[in-house]
């Protein structure tokens, strides 16, 4: 068997004055890649099309081949420690893993509301049901969704609470497709499932076949050529600055008397949204958890 793959990975914190010099030395000495973290517990950031937004105080992670000479890199950001607002600086050995599989040793069932149920792939969903509970099987795969993040966790607790009965519901950004799997096993009549990220709509329909779906059950579509009708109910669990934005389309997939579910908000972003779909939507009801909302309402 072939020895497992090792790689070199470099760490420090910095500000964002100082981190295009650091990247351009890392970059110089072989980076594989260069990622950027929040050093601190900042707001998530919400960019334009592109633009770059940048924490005041980052964590730059570079990834290096293990064979990598990095001693000049080391001499260049340790003599530069002070000017370039260092601090934290390593470098450390990173072992190759099945990264799509990491997830699974910290994620166990949960149980959402009353009676819904989200269970990793690799947990087998019990055969006794007296209670007459609702499991999903999931492997979120490079996709967002497990239900562990609290805008997922808000809008399956909403499911769990208004089962969509022979509705017809849109998952817009659908992720991983937890939502739209919820939905379907809770008693909606069809899903259209969309997502600016083709990987997304891979794992969608993945956990589909991983739930017993059929086909024509959820149907998955990039923004552009997702259908244009009204529907029963509308689902968002995305970012405040693009729900915003697509106030119109999301309003236009709503019929009057539909139902209206947003998240992905925090809590002093939810005046500018209500603003915003109070035009078009009644009834507004918030919930709160661990700083995030959701937002339900009905269309007029």
């Amino acid at each position: 068997m072939a020895d497992a793959q090792t790689w070199l990975q470099v760490i420090c914190q910095t500000t964002k004055k100082h981190h295009q010099a650091i990247e351009d030395a890392m970059e110089e000495s072989g980076a594989l890649s260069i990622t950027w973290n929040d050093a601190y517990d900042t707001p998530v950031l919400e960019p334009l099309p592109g633009e770059q937004l940048l924490w005041n105080d980052m964590v730059i992670t570079a990834l290096f081949e293990s064979e990598c000479d990095l001693s000049q890199l080391e001499t260049l950001l340790n003599k530069n420690k002070s000017s370039w607002d260092i601090q934290d600086f390593h470098i450390e050995t990173l072992e190759d893993q099945d990264w799509e599989r990491v997830w699974m040793k910290d994620f166990h069932p949960i149980q959402f509301g009353e009676k819904l149920w989200i269970y990793p792939s690799n947990y087998d969903i019990p055969t006794d049901n007296p209670d007459g509970h609702t499991y999903i099987h999931l492997d979120p795969g490079l996709a967002f969704g497990t239900g562990t993040h609290p805008t997922t966790a808000l809008c399956l607790e909403w499911l769990d609470q208004n089962p969509c009965i022979d509705l017809s519901a849109v998952d817009y950004g659908c992720g991983s497709g937890i939502l739209a799997v919820a939905a379907i096993k809770l008693g909606a009549t069809h899903i259209n499932a969309t997502d600016i990220d083709p990987q997304a709509l891979i794992a969608t329909k993945d956990n589909m076949l991983r739930n017993d779906i059929a086909a024509e059950k959820i149907s998955c579509y990039l923004p552009d050529d997702c259908p244009q009708k009204e529907h029963d109910l509308v689902l968002a669990n995305i970012l405040c600055g693009p729900l915003i934005e697509l106030f119109p389309t999301i309003a236009s997939l709503t019929r009057s008397g539909g139902k209206l579910v947003l998240s992905g908000l925090l809590e002093e972003q939810q005046s500018d949204l209500i603003e915003t779909y109070s035009a078009l939507f009644t009834d507004f009801e918030i919930k709160t958890l661990d700083d995030w909302i959701r937002i339900s309402a009905t269309k007029i």
